[in-house]
């Protein structure tokens, strides 16, 4: 890796000349680690449900909640809820992890349904579990799965690629993790000028990548570029991640090129979502893909060295008229 350079600015920006960094500090995203679909809320429509919607949690709902816990894993238990002939109750995924045993008397599970606890948690209803991320919602028990999978509120997962960071947050919270613990860098504007520099480009590994963000139209996007091996010969790749859910960044658009020598390669397409991982990005294709014979004639010379530069530009859809960029407030 030390005979690589890579360069990115935006195109109000000199050229620096930077080297890739390599961090595996971990920041995961702080939150509250209790269980918030066992937490009692307020009335919703007026419902007087009092084991949910009590303001402070009285003894029978308290009781109701710690009823549809499992003791294996303290998650809520749906159907089908199993339970031992003593009547001590667990969930269906735990019932295979304590080997057909009952986690609180031991005795041999059976194939016994707790019909009565299910009939309790069909009548109700309750937060979602990223309430405490600002989601508001509150669901009937059996309904909240579905909502929690698609949640416009739940935290994404870290970006960065080439690590196994586990950090998970809000956006404003990512963008800080990136710059300060994986020193990415940072630009301010819709058009970016990158060039990428490998003084052996037959010698690929899966860990050659870099990630810059950039901040534009009040949001923030990965711009990806890496070498990898695709068969028998390296490729490199350029794609662009979008800093939030799908439906916004459909919304925008943005394009690659790289050339030379009067040759040149056009991508356009719609970023995806970083709901999407960076390697189901990369495995799909869905970017600039330059195959390594065109990257050295590309680079010219002796054809021993890879230098490429590829530059591109973002831009919004559905508002043409926001030529601006607005200024960074992510740093």
């Amino acid at each position: 890796m030390d005979s690589d350079s890579i360069e990115c600015v935006s195109s109000s920006d000199g050229l620096d000349e930077d080297d890739i960094h390599l961090h595996h500090t971990l920041h995961p995203y702080s939150h509250s680690h209790h269980h918030p679909e066992l937490s009692a809320s307020k009335p919703r429509n007026g419902n007087n449900n009092s084991a949910v919607n009590a303001p402070t949690a009285t003894a029978p709902s308290t009781s109701v909640h710690e009823l549809l816990e499992c003791p294996v894993c303290t998650n809520s238990m749906y159907p089908p809820i199993h339970q031992c002939h003593n009547g001590h109750t667990l969930c269906y995924t735990c019932k295979t992890r304590v080997h057909n045993r009952c986690p609180t008397c031991r005795q041999e599970l059976g194939d016994i349904r707790c019909l009565a606890l299910e009939k309790v948690a069909e009548s109700l209803e309750l937060p979602c579990k990223y309430y405490s991320l600002g989601c508001p919602e509150i669901f009937p028990y059996y309904s909240k799965l579905k909502h929690e999978a698609l949640c416009n509120f739940r935290p994404y997962s870290c970006p960065y690629a080439g690590s196994e960071c586990s950090a998970v947050g809000d956006i404003p919270f990512l963008v800080a993790h990136l710059r300060d613990d994986h020193k990415v860098d940072m630009h301010t504007g819709c058009t970016f000028n990158h060039r990428y520099v490998k003084s052996n480009p037959r010698e690929v590994e899966n860990a050659t990548w870099m990630l810059t963000v950039f901040h534009c139209f009040g949001q923030c996007f990965c711009l990806h570029f890496e070498a990898f091996q695709l068969g028998m010969a390296p490729v490199y790749m350029a794609f662009l991640r979008f800093m939030g859910d799908e439906n916004e960044a459909r919304t925008y658009s943005y394009s690659l090129e790289v050339g030379g020598y009067g040759r040149k390669l056009i991508w356009e397409g719609t970023p995806r979502s970083i709901r999407d991982s960076h390697q189901k990005v990369r495995d799909s294709h869905d970017g600039l893909i330059i195959q390594r014979n065109m990257a050295l004639f590309f680079s010219g010379g002796d054809r021993k060295e890879l230098k490429l530069r590829v530059t591109g530009r973002i831009w919004k859809e559905q508002n043409p008229d926001a030529g601006a960029c607005i200024p960074n407030l992510c740093s």
